[in-house]
């Protein structure tokens, strides 16, 4: 589905027509709005669009799925990926500009302390001796035609300092506007060699019967055909400062010295619409969050036979802090249920597992699981000095983590939440 199909699905939109300030504006809008699309028809002369996956049941109205279908399918797609379908004509190619002036773009500068505006919405898509990766990264606005380009030491990393030490730089585009299977799969943790566009495929194929269709740029990258805005360019050796910059927990991430992308051409639809990604917001948790989840799911199904559900929660940055509901076969599930779900998702720190009956979606009945089925002196676990996220603020080098056991003892009475028949 386009963009504009998506938004059209949108419940109660927020439509601004009037024109909106590039910086701060935007922020207050979309943080006063976090449980609606916002439609900026008027930003830096552009159209734009925030808030659009804020919630879980806009993700999936977006891929046509229901909310519980969302793990299972996401497990199916990383399982069994598929080729995407190439197509010819891609309505991105409506308008193509060698002439580069990024800083008509409506790229917004959202809070005082940023480095700068910034692109929060692209998906990086580079391949290096037969290798594709596509992934998120943030690029912060320099001038007409460079960015800087906030690199982690993973897969794009290790191709941009293979391609320089050939004495190359990297060919890269980015691309903005995409569907919750793109951008699920950009964010999804994998090993070097699987390419995430065809995990993005499978997931289309799985909601939609379709396979992702994509198309062939000028420089040969093959990217997502339904690309609402695509930079091409090159990843240079030039490093610049990059940041600060507000990270999923909200709070500021560093500056450090990171590569230039020097944009040779920007390519768009005849209306194009800029997505926005509100830094610290409900939609950066479910974008990184969500393709968490799977993983755990599956590193706590290998040692807990029936697992119900997983989930990162909104308190926790859908980062931090997850719920897990299972079924024990035996005392002690509940236990390496924890310890597996670290292992699934080392950034997480405090993990709280439950039984059927506790619906993990709802706040109140995970912490009134808590009250009257923990003790700590049985059911807790703490791990000290282990790896944990780089993004939590609290954690000096190493984090402690937590875990809880929320369940009930088998065979017990006395645990049941009263109920009419």
């Amino acid at each position: 589905m386009s963009l504009r199909g998506i938004i059209s699905c949108a419940k109660d939109p927020l439509v601004i027509r009037e024109p909106v300030q590039i910086e701060y504006e935007v922020t207050r809008i979309l943080l006063e709005n976090q449980n609606r699309v916002v439609r900026f028809m008027d930003l830096n002369g552009r159209e734009a669009v925030g808030n659009l996956y804020s919630t879980r049941e806009s993700v999936c109205t977006a891929l046509g799925i229901e909310p519980q279908e969302l793990v299972p399918k996401l497990l199916r797609a990383n399982a069994k990926p598929i080729a995407p379908i190439e197509v010819r004509a891609p309505g991105f190619n409506d308008k193509v500009t060698e002439k580069v002036d990024l800083t008509k773009l409506p790229i917004p500068k959202f809070y005082p302390k940023d480095g700068g505006r910034y692109v929060t919405s692209g998906v990086a898509v580079s391949e290096f001796e037969g290798k594709r990766n596509v992934s998120f990264h943030r690029l912060m606005l320099l001038d007409k035609g460079r960015f800087a380009i906030r690199l982690v030491p993973r897969h794009l990393y290790t191709m941009y300092k293979a391609s320089l030490a050939k004495g190359k730089a990297l060919p890269v585009a980015f691309c903005i506007g995409l569907s919750p299977s793109l951008l699920l799969a950009a964010a999804t943790s994998t090993d070097y060699l699987q390419d995430e566009m065809e995990i993005a495929s499978a997931l289309n194929q799985e909601c939609t019967g379709h396979p992702l269709e994509v198309a062939k740029l000028h420089s040969g990258l093959v990217i997502p055909a339904q690309s609402e805005y695509v930079l091409e360019g090159r990843l240079t050796e030039e490093v610049v400062d990059e940041g600060p910059f507000v990270d999923i927990t909200g709070t500021y991430d560093d500056i450090r010295k990171q590569p230039v992308f020097k944009v040779d051409r920007i390519l768009q639809r005849r209306d194009p619409i800029f997505q926005i990604v509100l830094p610290g917001g409900l939609e950066h948790y479910l974008l990184m969050g969500l393709p968490r989840e799977p993983v755990i799911f599956k590193a706590v199904n290998q040692v807990v036979p029936v697992v119900h559900g997983v989930r990162l929660t909104e308190g926790g940055c859908c980062w931090l802090h997850g719920v897990v509901s299972i079924t024990k076969n035996k005392e002690g599930d509940a236990m390496n249920a924890i310890m597996a779900a670290f292992t699934g998702h080392p950034s997480m720190k405090k993990v709280i597992i439950v039984d059927q009956d506790v619906d993990i979606y709802d706040d109140r009945q995970v912490e009134w699981a808590v009250a009257t089925r923990f003790q700590a002196h049985r059911g807790l676990v703490v791990v000290h000095n282990a790896a944990g996220s780089s993004l939590d603020p609290s954690a000096d080098g190493t984090t402690s983590k937590m875990g809880i056991d929320a369940t009930k003892p088998m065979g017990s009475t006395g645990f049941e939440l009263a109920k009419l028949e």
